[in-house]
């Protein structure tokens, strides 16, 4: 399985720091958002990544390389202009190739995150063994976590057969995902497209699943954020 990399975006809300730096650059105790990713990827024995940019860009391909010094052979989806989450994708598909695949935003920090959970998520047959029907497979797999104070709304809802765009509890989607190729066919390369709207689709014909991840994350937005999780920890001693 291979895995994409989200790191095109400008990171707005984290100026003046990404003013010279891609977001994805950015050290969290100690390493750059985006290692953290590749290096977790690695151990999973997914060493096959692509990574988009556009701000910046060239400074992200100069610090990462070719990706053996992690264990991992990148290749790189160049730009111009950032074209969304989906427009993205589907600019990268062919080096994707036409099986599954995981996509990840570069910019959250998410340092337990265990990728071979992603490796059998989409399922091809059903539980005897039969295939499935194409347009019955779940096209998506999608993680979630508990609601964020920036986001107490969520995003979906899990229920016992995938996501809905409706109900509650709610869960905020972690931008960690594993999705089918055919899912970005109508997005023209080089189109700017959105995936909200995309996974709304799919949710409601029923072909997404998903799941709640329950450990350490953090959708980093302000420098703020950012020295939060870089200050020194602080462990109370006991008698």
């Amino acid at each position: 399985m291979k895995a994409m990399l989200l790191a095109a975006g400008r990171g707005e809300r984290m100026r003046p720091l990404t003013d010279n730096c891609p977001k994805p650059l950015l050290k969290v105790r100690g390493r750059p958002l985006i290692v953290w990713h590749i290096l977790n990827l690695v151990k999973a024995g997914v060493t096959e990544l692509v990574i988009n940019h556009a701000h910046l860009g060239h400074m992200i391909e100069e610090a990462l390389g070719d990706g053996s010094r992690y264990g991992a052979s990148i290749q790189y989806s160049a730009e111009e202009q950032a074209l969304e989450t989906a427009g993205g994708i589907a600019k990268a598909l062919h080096l994707l190739g036409d099986d599954p695949f995981i996509v990840v935003s570069a910019d959250i920090y998410i340092p337990h995150f265990n990728f071979t959970e992603c490796l059998n998520t989409l399922e091809d047959n059903n539980p005897w063994g039969n295939p499935l029907p194409l347009d019955e497979r779940d096209i998506a797999w999608l993680y979630m976590v508990k609601n964020p104070s920036f986001h107490p709304g969520g995003d979906f809802a899990l229920n016992l057969m995938g996501l809905s765009n409706e109900g509650t509890p709610r869960h905020t989607f972690a931008n960690i995902g594993v999705y089918r190729p055919e899912m970005f066919a109508s997005i023209r390369p080089g189109d700017h497209a959105r995936l909200g709207p995309l996974l709304r689709e799919y949710i409601d014909a029923g072909r997404i699943g998903g799941e709640l991840y329950r450990g350490e994350w953090h959708n980093l937005g302000t420098p703020d954020q950012l020295e939060a999780l870089n200050a020194p920890l602080n462990f109370k001693g006991t008698a």
